[in-house]
């Protein structure tokens, strides 16, 4: 069974490589000398006080002669030979930080590994965690205990009847009848009767689900899981973005699609990012659960990702900054990243302010075409949804409103140093604070935007118009009020934007399979459909290609944005089989060219038209049945990549228009752009190589965590 045991250095990147677990008699590779592994997860990445570890020895040592301790406390008896030939233990009890974990045998030498423990509680890189924070009791979860809302787990179980084919509870003390029961055949080939798992716990100050099929009647080790398990996890992520200071309920596990054919299925509510907007969290959070999967239930072949809107944005972050801990990724409804969606909700801010409610000279077609947009409902949408999200003192933002908690949250003239409620401080341990007022840095700015500049080429707006739009459309301050001004870019934001891959870049992403789930909306909704093809032009950018990046479309309007079960089940069954062929193809080169070369036939851009869902491969016909739009940068002149939280600037030229400016507008237009326009040939203000694997214990701006402890013989490294 692969584990995923240790992320190795590799280039600049650090990825989480799954290896084979090595038997006890297993010559070693390193002159003969035993290895203590620790297999659930990165040895300076634990956390919960436990961890899974091998002990790997040569085959002149006898396991019976080997004592393992931890900080000289003898832990020897958590160690046996497993079913898999594997010398292995779960070692509880670890202290936080580092523990001395230490096997001394006959016949070989005392070998250490510092282990690094972390509080369930976290967090591990994601850096300080944002107070105050409020344990809300959800029925069902573990009532919090402490401030870190860590509480014993809760499990109860279900089972599938077989006559309505739906779930019910089942109780251990008073089961049905087995007539009952249903069974299921897993993907592996099990049959079992169809009765799952809940275990409803908490982590890293939220609240998670693992669902899995299960007997209520039997055993379960990590080194000897029950059958009715793949070693598969389906991952869920949720949409929304909001800065709450609570935790609150995970999404429900509980999915036939996955569970039936012998999946996990498994969620913190911190990777709901209407709970969490912070993707780091996120990805901390998913670290912390898969280790504990790992130490609870087995070894985990593969992790699926899934989710839609705020979910898809996790899913292309995290595999982007944090490689390894997803190995495929179906975003629906996908948003290419949280800040530079931002770029549309804040312009849209701006422009729907210009414009008024009479629209300010702009005909409705006209606003639609200096936003880029079908009409002016999606900029509506964005407006009336999630720009209150920048507003720090609302407290809804915060999910404080009704408790005691409430009157802490910032007010400008009230409470000037109160809690900020908006996605920037919520992230202040990724962007730190500016100096003149302790509020969080944000990386957004508009400087030398031409608004409207695609609809003047056109001629669907007059040179006037273009004039007074740039003239008058402003910014915003810190606290999201409207100012003449445009937003001011900060150069240390927008460095910190690219190099942590809070703006994602697509050369990790090219390590794993991607389908792009589209249920085409480009109006009265804010999914719309060109957000798909600006990860794909990021793609092409870092890769020279978007071969592992599938765009799969159908009518939203008639479906939803979320996929019709056909195609949710074939989305899942070919992501299945495209992870699956890339951990069989053991052939020295890189994880790339496996993921383009180990690609199901079946893998291609497709959509699915009418009612009917009429399938077709058809690259004209999909396009003729799904056109897409863009937003005010790409109509500002940004190429698809739209990746500039700031632009670089360039003078004013009046060679650069095909439109023709009297001398007045020439200098009105110079006095709204006195240090240029936006020179989108040159790459962004602060753009550079984003950096995978970034923990930000050590401050804003993050560091990278280093490679993996490896033990070493003698004794415990200072």
């Amino acid at each position: 069974m692969v584990r995923h045991r240790a992320f190795l250095l590799g280039l600049a990147a650090l990825v989480l490589t799954p290896a084979a677990g090595a038997g006890p008699l297993q010559a070693l590779s390193n002159g003969g000398l035993p290895e203590i592994r620790v297999v659930s997860d990165r040895a300076d990445l634990v956390s919960g006080g436990d961890a899974l570890v091998q002990v790997v020895l040569p085959g002149r040592v006898a396991p019976s002669t080997v004592r393992v301790l931890v900080d000289g406390r003898d832990v020897t008896s958590a160690f046996a030979v497993r079913p898999d030939g594997a010398f292995e233990g779960l070692v509880t009890g670890l202290a936080d930080g580092a523990n001395d974990l230490m096997a001394t045998m006959r016949n070989g030498p005392t070998v250490h590994l510092t282990v690094t423990n972390h509080p369930n509680g976290g967090p591990i890189f994601a850096g300080a965690q944002v107070q105050p924070w409020l344990c809300k009791t959800v029925a069902g979860f573990p009532t919090a205990t402490d401030a870190q809302c860590n509480g014993a787990a809760v499990v109860s179980y279900q089972y599938m009847d077989a006559a309505s084919h739906t779930f019910k509870v089942y109780d251990p003390a008073a089961p049905p009848a087995a007539a009952q029961i249903a069974s299921t055949t897993t993907d592996a080939g099990v049959t079992v009767p169809y009765i799952i798992r809940s275990e409803h716990g908490a982590m890293d100050r939220g609240l998670y689900d693992v669902t899995v099929l299960a007997n209520p009647d039997a055993a379960w080790a990590p080194w000897a899981p029950q059958p009715g398990w793949n070693h598969k996890v389906l991952y869920q992520f949720g949409g929304g973005t909001a800065p709450w200071h609570t935790n609150g309920a995970p999404q429900n596990d509980v999915i036939d699609l996955a569970l039936s054919r012998g999946f996990m299925v498994a969620n913190n509510n911190l990777n709901i990012r209407g709970d969490d907007g912070n993707d780091v969290v996120s990805a901390e959070s998913l670290l912390m659960l898969k280790e504990h999967i790992a130490e609870t239930y087995g070894a985990i072949q593969y992790t699926m990702g899934t989710g839609c809107s705020g979910g898809s944005i996790q899913q292309q972050v995290i595999a982007a900054d944090y490689p390894g801990l997803l190995d495929g990724i179906q975003p629906n409804c996908s948003f290419q990243d949280s800040w530079t969606t931002a770029n549309e909700v804040n312009d849209c801010h701006l422009l729907r302010h210009y414009f008024g409610a009479a629209g300010n000279g702009f005909t409705a077609a006209q606003q639609a075409a200096a936003m880029g947009t079908k009409d002016t409902s999606v900029c509506l949408f964005w407006d009336l949804s999630f720009a209150p999200v920048g507003i720090p003192s609302r407290v809804q933002n915060c999910n404080l409103q009704g408790t005691p908690l409430a009157s802490a949250v910032y007010n400008p003239v009230t409470n000037p140093r109160g809690v900020r409620c908006d996605i920037q401080d919520y992230q202040a341990a990724i962007w730190g604070l500016r100096p003149e007022d302790d509020f969080a840095r944000s990386p957004f700015a508009n400087v030398g935007v031409q608004y409207g500049l695609g609809a003047l080429a056109s001629g669907a707006i007059s040179p006037e118009q273009f004039v007074a739009l740039n003239q008058g459309v402003g910014g915003t301050d810190i606290d999201l009020n409207f100012t003449a001004a445009r937003s001011q870019p900060d150069s240390i934001a927008q460095a910190i934007a690219h190099r942590t891959g809070q703006v994602t870049q697509g050369t990790q992403l090219a390590n794993v399979p991607i389908i792009d789930l589209r249920g085409s909306h480009n109006f009265n909704d804010i999914h719309t459909d060109y957000h798909s093809y600006v990860m794909r032009a990021r793609l092409d950018a870092a890769n020279g290609g978007h071969g592992n990046q599938l765009i799969w479309t159908w009518d939203g309007s008639i479906f939803g944005i979320g996929p019709p079960a056909s195609v949710a089940a074939k989305s899942f069954l070919t992501m299945d089989a495209w992870i699956t062929a890339i951990q069989a193809d053991t052939r020295d080169v890189p994880q790339a060219q496996k993921v383009l070369d180990d690609k199901p036939g079946s893998a291609v851009d497709e959509c699915f038209v009418g009612a009917t869902l009429t399938e077709t491969t058809n690259a004209a016909a999909c396009a003729a049945a799904f056109p897409y739009y863009a937003d005010s940068r790409l109509v500002a002149g940004s190429p698809w990549t739209d990746n500039a939280m700031q632009c670089a600037l360039k003078p004013l030229s009046r060679s650069d228009y095909s439109a023709t400016f009297t001398d007045d507008q020439w200098t009105r237009l110079q006095a709204a752009f006195p240090n240029g326009v936006c020179d989108w040939s040159a790459p962004p203000e602060g753009f550079q190589p984003s950096v995978p694997w970034l923990t930000f214990a050590t401050g804003p701006g993050g560091t990278p965590v280093g490679a993996s402890p490896e033990s070493h013989p003698g004794p415990p490294k200072q």
